[in-house]
């Protein structure tokens, strides 16, 4: 299936696709290009915030933003895969009988999952800037990728 069923599928039925993707096996390489998916899809995010930025201060071009944007999403995959291996350690204590990869896959679908959240607050961010507006769409994105991630870490640790 694609990404993006998978997305759609995951606001319905998160315990499906979180099943469907343990039952293939392990697979690293599938597994971190979810990752790189939704990586992908938070540095288009930024693109509208930046433009804004750069047409309001017009001495930090947009090409230096959108590189430290992307060096910084880059640098947040170690600590993705902390944050998985912590959810797992914590199901682990709490009696879950799941392993590492499960935790990953989790967490990297249920990103994968709020990315279209992550994609409105982006555009938000660049529309509007920063305010009410910004700060409810970007609580509703965090509250989807919370959901789905626990939904998901639970489906895998049975």
């Amino acid at each position: 299936m694609s990404v993006t069923t998978d997305i759609v599928q995951s606001w319905r039925q998160p315990r499906q696709v979180i099943r469907r993707h343990l039952a293939r096996g392990k697979s690293e390489p599938f597994a971190f290009s979810l990752l790189i998916a939704f990586l992908i899809l938070a540095f288009i995010a930024q693109w509208p915030r930046l433009s804004r930025l750069a047409t309001m201060t017009p001495e930090v071009p947009m090409v230096q933003g959108l590189v430290g944007s992307g060096l910084a999403l880059l640098a947040a995959i170690p600590l993705l895969y902390g944050l998985a291996a912590l959810g797992h350690l914590v199901a682990r204590a709490m009696g879950g009988k799941g392993g590492f990869y499960g935790a990953r896959l989790a967490l990297f679908l249920a990103l994968l999952g709020a990315s279209p959240f992550v994609l409105l607050h982006g555009m938000v961010l660049g529309l509007l800037g920063t305010g009410l507006q910004a700060t409810l769409v970007g609580s509703v994105a965090f509250a989807v990728f919370a959901t789905l991630w626990l939904i998901m870490l639970s489906e895998a640790e049975r």
